[in-house]
């Protein structure tokens, strides 16, 4: 089972998706967490998606296309750093990354789709690790970081996004309920 990393192996801007982090089996949690999300989503009519809370805000499908591609930037991360990469990892801008990834164009089924490939192959990889790997030290977007911790990183990081969801979003009183 994987444990919660300490905070010497993680950027402090990362403590937040670090706490965010339930108690328990990491693997257990991003399964839970990706069908949790899932669900959450799956009934929402199409046009749903294209809900932003306010003007310039990410549209609910943008935000599912940036917690994709950050899962996927995150599991190279953690793939690299694993393996012993020691030559820094580029950040990466989230903004033009949503711009780019044209999200509004897919249906929300099939971003939930791709979301769910994505965390399936972040838990493979991360079953197949060893103690050595997941503790591993790397650097990327300017700090150091763990293996392990990138894992805790990954599923804070829906965490969050998945509460904004509910929150800014489906809990907006500008927002169609899916039940109309």
């Amino acid at each position: 089972m994987l444990s919660k990393p300490e905070a010497n192996e993680y950027a402090p801007y990362y403590k937040g998706y670090v706490n965010n982090v339930p108690d328990g089996d990491l693997l257990q949690i991003l399964d839970i967490q990706q069908k949790e999300t899932m669900s959450m989503l799956k009934d929402l009519r199409d046009e749903m998606g294209q809900f932003r809370y306010a003007p310039e805000k990410w549209t609910i499908k943008e935000v599912i296309g940036h917690i994709t591609d950050t899962e996927r930037i995150m599991c190279y991360r953690l793939l690299c750093i694993a393996r012993g990469e020691q030559e820094m990892l580029a950040g990466y801008h989230e903004d033009e990354y949503v711009k780019r990834g044209k999200f509004n164009r897919f249906s929300l089924l099939e971003l939930l789709h791709h979301q769910s490939l994505v965390r399936q192959n972040t838990i493979l990889l991360l079953s197949s690790l060893d103690e050595e790997a997941l503790l591993q030290c790397g650097k990327a977007n300017g700090s150091e970081m763990t293996a392990r911790a990138i894992g805790y990183i990954i599923a804070g990081h829906e965490m969050h996004h998945r509460r904004l969801i509910k929150e800014r979003y489906l809990g907006s009183d500008n927002f169609q309920g899916k039940d109309e």
